[in-house]
């Protein structure tokens, strides 16, 4: 059976692309990514991408588009809004979807242009959620890997239980860890992740064994 023009059959492991194997798929994110791999079920040809920053979303929206020959917008607020009218008017006419990456979606991000603000009313939104437990692991232990260090499962689990699980945060954790074992010449021990967390201010470390 042929696949209609408005689909993409994808790999269940899609997306895989260039860097696009970075993007770790997980219950905080399946919802956004479940939405771009029917996109044929939208309701226009286009769609609103929010969540956290450094959440992988920019990759997902790239990905995307590089697929279907659409046409991205990151950080849309700051676009000029008819610009963005006109883009979502050729969305349509074309059938090559827009995406638009956004901190905020309306009423939120307030648009000043009525014909601009009518069209996101009716355009869906997809959301990426702060990690989970699993998702923030493994995106801990990717940052390690780009550093050519391996994260022994003890000190995820340690990090996992003491931390905010954040896509900020796990940045922070990797940077303060990686600077404080260079500084110590210390291997990835229990200690030594104890110790730079608190040091980083990242965890109280008083009354610590």
């Amino acid at each position: 059976m042929k696949t209609p023009a408005d689909q993409i059959a994808l790999p269940l492991d899609w997306p895989q692309a260039q860097d696009d194997s970075r993007f770790i798929l997980s219950e905080a994110n399946r919802a956004a990514f479940d939405h771009f791999r029917n996109w044929s079920l939208w309701p226009v040809k286009a769609t609103m991408l929010t969540g956290p920053r450094r959440s992988g979303r920019s990759l997902l929206a790239r990905a995307f588009v590089a697929r279907v020959r659409g046409r991205l917008f990151e950080s849309a607020e700051q676009h000029d809004e008819t610009e963005l009218f006109h883009a979502w008017n050729a969305a349509q006419d074309s059938g090559l979807p827009i995406v638009m990456v956004v901190d905020e979606v309306p009423p939120a991000w307030e648009v000043a242009l009525p014909d601009l603000r009518t069209r996101l009313a009716i355009t869906p939104v997809a959301r990426i959620e702060q990690p989970d437990d699993a998702l923030f692991r493994s995106l801990i232990r990717l940052l390690f890997a780009d550093r050519g260090l391996h994260m022994p499962d003890e000190g995820l689990k340690f990090i996992g239980e003491r931390v905010e699980r954040s896509y900020l945060m796990a940045e922070r954790v990797v940077e303060a860890i990686d600077r404080f074992a260079i500084a110590e010449r210390a291997r990835l021990t229990l200690p030594t992740i104890r110790r730079a967390l608190g040091e980083g201010g990242i965890i109280d470390t008083r009354g610590a064994a």
